[in-house]
């Protein structure tokens, strides 16, 4: 029989190694917010079901891996429309990227400052 501290030790070893794996994740979803992305290929980058990756994401990081993207590209959209560079016209169209109708989105979206 093993000494208990070992038993701790590992589990402690393996929550490490999760919390790297979702880092990675959690990376390459900032990395590559803008391709298309699902909770599949993810799960398979970090070798892990989807189903585990979902709950141990929203675990660490309050998410889901899935509402992180979305959070990330509109992040993305709003900096964008702070700096000029996304013009009116494309602001319906990169609401509608972030993956939900832009009705649903109009609030979180910044307000123009009168000059």
């Amino acid at each position: 029989m093993c000494h208990p501290a070992w038993g701790r030790a590992r589990a402690a070893a393996r929550h490490l190694d999760d919390l790297a794996r979702l880092r990675r994740v959690r990376d390459r979803i900032d990395r590559e917010y803008a391709r298309p992305l699902d909770v599949e290929a993810l799960a398979r980058g970090a070798g892990l079901p989807a189903g585990d990756l979902s709950r141990r994401f929203r675990l660490a990081y309050g998410l889901s891996p899935y509402a992180y993207l979305l959070a990330r590209r509109v992040e993305r959209a709003t900096v964008l429309l702070h700096l000029g560079d996304l013009g009116a016209a494309a602001t319906p169209q990169a609401a509608e990227h972030a993956g939900e109708p832009v009705r649903n989105r109009e609030a979180a979206l910044p307000q123009p400052q009168p000059a």
